[in-house]
């Protein structure tokens, strides 16, 4: 379960309409989310044995400044506070934007919404207010819930669509189609680098950290290939691309619309939850970059009295309310996947250069079947970058160039820490 709760987010319940919205056929909408989820469970993997190997507070900082030394590192957090975590608060945002606005039909537009979103939990969080384990593990439970009955109903009540036997254009269902279509189904999968945090609740984590990776991933995996082929067999392919919130409308078709209002109220909630307690995971990366000398001390204090890092947050949530504003969902994902699965497949490759460097490195757990795990993983990532570029290239590149503005940025802070050393 707290693998899987690593896992699961807000974009299982949008995504399957992205993916649709790339390929056409219902093999390909079903099949790109169980190809996503092989690279996911090489990726929960590398990152176990990563996190044995470099246990520093800070993660994947720590694991891109210990292999490549401090400009990588201080990119990945350069990019994590203005694009990629700001970048997926904003998509999820959205996506509790969608669910709400099919609960109270307003007439302001969900870009709008999210952003008043951003703004509230900015200053809750701001103040200290969190919520406790068990709120968190309620939420987790209603996520699952919300995906099982999106599952078992949208299966026993609602009648196949004649769409889905319907032929799609060969144009749609090329290689570059299916590289696009795993933008948002890798974007799902996010949060493999949480997995190998319970590996010291263990007793034995070389044995039971693999087997629990593989049985929490083979469980998102098929929660999320059944809720794709429910929503494909529901909607058809072009029903399914068309749709805003496939998860409200396959429930819809099933029990009518007080059944769509319920599975809205359970999504809506949960990623609000979701959203709120994902604005304190970044943190501990600018802290780090802090304790090396590279990012604005303040950036990582925390206030006296609430013990949060006030000024981390202000700035996530104006990037993300920005980022919301800025474009479509689609488009917020292009914008953020492009960057992240870089930081990623980098990530991948640290791990050849950790084998090789401490080859006799006493560890808990290793990865199954290395070099070739983790050799998918980096080539994975490679993929999905490049056809991210390729489908959607002004929003990659917007990306990018936020991206190498923190190289100049990089070389100024090492300059003032030489300076301070002089």
């Amino acid at each position: 379960m707290l693998v899987m709760g690593g896992i699961i987010g807000a974009g299982i319940f949008v995504n399957p309409a992205e993916v649709a919205r790339h390929v056409s056929t219902p093999l390909l909408i079903v099949g790109v989310w169980v190809a996503g989820g092989l690279v996911a469970l090489a990726a929960s993997f590398v990152y176990a044995e990563l996190a044995a190997r470099r246990p520093e507070v800070g993660g994947q900082y720590a694991y891109l400044r210990d292999a490549y030394g401090p400009m990588p590192a201080f990119l990945y957090g350069w990019a994590l506070l203005l694009v990629i975590q700001s970048g997926g608060m904003a998509a999820v945002a959205i996506t509790f934007a969608r669910y709400f606005l099919e609960l109270a039909p307003l007439p302001v537009a969900e870009g709008a919404v999210a952003v008043i979103t951003l703004a509230v939990l900015t200053v809750i969080n701001c103040l200290g207010v969190r919520s406790g384990s068990n709120v968190q593990s309620g939420l987790m439970v209603l996520k699952i819930a919300a995906i099982l009955a999106l599952v078992l109903l949208g299966w026993w009540f609602a009648p196949a669509t004649p769409a889905l036997v319907a032929a799609a254009p060969a144009s749609s269902n090329g290689i570059a189609a299916i590289g696009a279509a795993l933008t948002p189904v890798m974007f799902a999968y996010g949060g493999w680098q949480t997995a190998s945090f319970v590996a010291g609740e263990m007793r034995d984590p070389q044995r039971d950290l693999a087997r629990g990776l593989l049985m929490g991933v083979a469980g998102v995996v098929i929660l999320y290939t059944a809720v794709a082929f429910v929503c494909v067999h529901v909607l058809g392919p072009a029903g399914l691309g068309a749709s805003t919130t496939p998860a409200s409308d396959v429930i819809r078709l099933a029990l009518g619309s007080r059944g769509a209002t319920l599975i809205a109220l359970g999504i809506a909630i949960s990623t609000l939850g979701f959203l709120s307690q994902g604005m304190l995971t970044a943190p501990r990366v600018y802290f780090a970059m802090a304790e090396d000398g590279l990012f604005f001390k303040s950036v990582a204090k925390v206030h006296p009295v609430t013990r949060v890092p006030v000024v981390a947050i202000v700035l996530q949530g104006l990037a993300a309310a920005a980022i919301a504003l800025s474009g479509t969902y689609g488009q917020i994902l292009s914008y953020v996947v492009s960057v992240d699965f870089i930081f990623f497949g980098l990530t991948g490759a640290a791990l050849f250069v950790f084998r090789r460097r401490f080859p006799d490195q006493p560890l808990f757990f290793k990865v199954p079947l290395h070099p070739f795990t983790t050799g998918l993983f980096v080539a994975a990532c490679a993929v999905v970058v490049m056809a991210t570029v390729w489908t959607s290239p002004v929003n990659s590149l917007i990306g990018y160039t936020i991206l190498i503005a923190g190289v100049p940025a990089c070389l100024y802070w090492q300059s003032k820490n030489r300076g301070a050393l002089g």
